[in-house]
């Protein structure tokens, strides 16, 4: 069905809005470290990926 998701995108997406909160309260109280946001980074372009794909 089209605009629906599995489990597995989902899960992607939980995941990286998850990150998004650990990487931002690390920011936050340690300082900036630019390889944590690289990976947040490539983790949002694989959810979005999956979502396009999953779309089609």
């Amino acid at each position: 069905m089209p605009g629906s998701t599995d489990g597995s995108t989902r899960t992607m997406g939980v995941l990286t809005v998850g990150g998004l909160v650990v990487v931002t309260a690390y920011t936050v109280a340690l300082g900036s470290n630019g390889w944590l946001w690289f990976g947040w980074v490539v983790l949002g372009l694989i959810t979005l990926a999956l979502i396009v794909m999953r779309g089609t």
